[in-house]
């Protein structure tokens, strides 16, 4: 009872956040330069042609009823039509974030493949060559630009040893037939519909893209599991295993882990919703059709709707992940109080 009030609170505070976001996005959106009209109406079209497009639109109303109007169609789930797709926004938003959201967890587990064990190692042999291994990594990995590290994968293991497939997309619809769209993850699809062939050729789509995303999110899960982890060692339950005669590997991961995994949780989630905000480029250089493609896309053509709908969605999703976070944060460590 007292999780599910607590969950309630936390669920109350939030809607003042996505009121605000609503507003600013609202507003930043007519920020834009170009106009909305002219690109509807084409490049051979008369003023008057524009005009009315303007006046369909209702762009030559106040900004008031314009944001009135964008409430009331909000709340009534409808977040307008995208001018350059001719979709329904929430359709075009709800078709491309899987395609996003899969690209993003094959980055992050990747960073947690190599920087969780890294940052352990380095933490249990401070000093040692491990250590000096894992601060390298963790610089070059902060310091390159992910689109520069995409492109390097591209010409070394695509252009120059050619054992990359070509860096168009998630599936070679020539040779591999698309899957039947169940979770809209190509890697879960394929199995579900028994297309291994599928699935091995989605992934080897998936690994550049993947690699050159998670190189940028293996730097701070590297750095905050080392500090975690140094500091939950040298710590006074530590030391007191030490001395009731404890085995290493269970004081390393049966004590130190555990308590070192607290603040490595809540980095991740901070990690996974910047990833999948922060992927516009890796999906730019690989032709990855997912929502950072579809955001840049909206930006450029001064597609309002579409525009409004991405940073709302996205604001949405960083208060879930912020939750499910807490939520993780307090299965770990029954010391996290839900009314704090």
């Amino acid at each position: 009872m007292k999780m599910a009030l607590s969950f309630a609170k936390r669920i109350a505070t939030a809607i003042p956040s996505i009121i605000g976001v609503v507003v600013v996005t609202f507003l930043l959106a007519r920020a834009l330069p170009g106009d909305a009209a002219a690109y509807y109406a084409g490049s051979s079209a008369t003023p008057e042609s524009i005009a009315q497009i303007r006046n369909a639109l209702g762009l030559d109303r106040s900004l008031w009823f314009q944001f009135g109007d964008y409430t009331s169609r909000l709340l009534h789930g409808d977040l307008g039509t995208s001018l350059s797709s001719g979709q329904p926004v929430f359709q075009d938003l709800v078709t491309r974030l899987p395609v996003s959201i899969e690209l993003t967890l094959c980055a992050l587990v990747f960073a947690m493949l190599i920087g969780l064990p890294l940052g352990i190692a380095a933490a249990t042999r401070p000093g040692k060559a491990i250590d000096h291994l894992c601060r390298i990594i963790v610089s070059v990995g902060a310091a390159f630009p992910t689109f520069f590290v995409a492109l390097g994968l591209v010409y070394v293991f695509y252009f120059r040893l050619g054992i990359a497939p070509e860096p168009l997309g998630r599936l070679n619809d020539t040779y591999f037939s698309i899957p039947p769209t169940v979770t809209g993850l190509y890697l879960i699809d394929t199995l579900l519909a028994g297309d291994i062939q599928a699935f091995w050729a989605s992934l080897s789509q998936l690994m550049l893209p993947s690699i050159s995303l998670g190189l940028f999110a293996l730097a701070p899960i590297a750095r905050i599991a080392r500090a975690s982890m140094l500091a939950s060692l040298s710590s006074d339950f530590c030391r007191t295993a030490r001395a009731m005669g404890l085995s290493r590997a269970r004081i390393v991961y049966g004590y130190g882990l555990r308590n070192a995994m607290l603040p490595v949780v809540n980095i991740l989630g901070m990690v996974f919703s910047f990833l999948l905000g922060a992927n516009v480029l890796v999906e730019q250089v690989f032709a990855w059709p997912g929502i950072g493609a579809y955001a840049v896309n909206a930006v450029i053509t001064s597609d309002y709707a579409a525009v409004q709908g991405f940073v709302l969605m996205m604001a949405i999703l960083y208060i879930l992940l912020n939750l499910v976070v807490d939520l993780a944060a307090a299965a770990i460590d029954p010391r996290v109080r839900y009314d704090g």
